[in-house]
């Protein structure tokens, strides 16, 4: 019973204002007690919260152990596979992939962990070779063929009233790329396999792609498409006044084993055709580039720029340069600087797996990884590649 009751039930009269005051009272004091339990119940809730939070911290916290499993299960199968050779997680793994299409190969090599793959892709890509200005295509096949239409079709100027009359037709040829396959066998002691502070991963793709990286970079060069790419030096070579098809055309510098002047590199940049130079590049190892880079024009400007932004490749004559270690270096009739629309002008066909295979038998105490991809390389457009001759002729 409240007081405002009590004095009412007394007899006593109270006056307008205490009775608001009573009433007031009252509501501050029901108001405070419904504060309290919700307070209450938002501090339950935290508590509670907090020690979901914890638990989850406590099962996330990765294992002292060298048997703790992190991160993608075809990873950690991959991972278990190269450290002891456990290839039953990859026997029984099925996940999907965008570039792989089956973990299990038929000869007993296991498709590496994409991530793996992309990094060895990344460093053959940023490496001096060909690949990185050349045409790249994956196949599933083991040949790659190239369409080349050599001859446009016939077109004439036509009027309302005359015949129309039948115009040539397009020559296409056909050049089938090989692919070969490439190999690598980098090797690593059973205990550092077992020692889990080791990145085996990260060392076997950092092997991997420097083998291959080197073995590319040669045969995409000076290759003679036995086993192996075909490389642009490998083809027929012809001066460039009576250049032919299924040739490559020369400039010569008119000096034997001597660069001569500017006037020699000029003349290969036009030898090559308009609709070329547009995506056009040098290639030449660092000999060679350390003589180029000193010619000057006849106002006694270089003809070489380096890179003004980061990573920016050198020009001449206002094009790339790609330092490839593999080209020759200057000598008599040598042929120690290529020009030309690369993409359009050589094609790298590759599959788009790379296997590994554990041998831990042959090379005791130490377990060797056999990796091997296909690849292959030719010339797709013989217009778009020109040489530089250090010779008289």
């Amino acid at each position: 019973m409240s007081k405002s009751e009590t004095k009412a039930w007394n007899g006593d009269a109270a006056s307008p204002v205490q009775e608001v005051k009573v009433a007031m009272s009252d509501f501050l004091r029901d108001f405070k007690e419904f504060q309290d339990g919700v307070k209450s119940k938002l501090q339950q809730t935290e508590e509670r919260l907090t020690m979901l939070d914890r638990k989850s911290q406590l099962a996330a916290r990765p294992q002292l152990a060298a048997s703790a499993d992190l991160g993608a299960p075809h990873r950690k199968a991959f991972n278990a596979y190269l450290r002891n050779g456990d290839d039953d997680a990859l026997r029984g793994l099925e996940i999907e992939h965008k570039s792989l299409s089956t973990v299990v190969n038929s000869d007993g090599g296991y498709l590496v962990d994409p991530q793996t793959s992309d990094r060895v892709k990344s460093v053959l890509y940023s490496t001096g070779s060909l690949r990185s200005v050349a045409a790249v295509v994956n196949v599933e096949a083991t040949t790659f063929d190239v369409l080349v239409d050599q001859a446009d079709i016939g077109a004439g100027w036509a009027t309302e009233t005359a015949a129309t009359t039948e115009t040539a037709t397009p020559q296409i040829d056909r050049i089938s790329i090989q692919l070969h396959e490439l190999s690598a066998l980098p090797k690593a002691s059973q205990r550092l396999l077992d020692d889990s502070a080791f990145d085996v991963e990260g060392w076997l793709a950092e092997r991997i792609a420097d083998k291959f990286a080197r073995a590319e970079a040669d045969a995409f060069i000076n290759g003679d498409g036995i086993d192996k790419p075909r490389g642009i030096l490998d083809h027929t070579t012809v001066d460039n006044d009576t250049w032919s098809w299924g040739n490559i055309g020369y400039v010569a510098t008119g000096a034997d084993g001597d660069i001569g002047g500017g006037d020699a590199v000029i003349d290969l940049v036009y030898a090559l055709g308009a609709r070329y130079r547009a995506g056009a590049s040098f290639v030449m190892n660092s000999k060679t580039a350390g003589a180029v880079r000193k010619l000057k024009d006849a106002d006694g400007r270089f003809l070489w720029s380096d890179g003004l932004a980061a990573a920016e490749p050198a020009r001449l004559l206002g094009y790339p340069v790609v330092v490839a270690e593999d080209m020759p270096d200057i000598a008599s009739d040598s042929f120690a600087v290529a020009f030309g629309d690369f993409g359009a002008g050589y094609t790298i066909a590759e599959r788009p797996d790379l296997r590994v295979l554990r041998d831990p038998f042959s090379a005791k105490p130490h377990v060797l990884f056999y990796a091997t991809k296909r690849v292959g390389g030719d010339i797709s457009d013989f217009a778009a590649i020109k040489l530089l001759k250090f010779g008289v002729s």
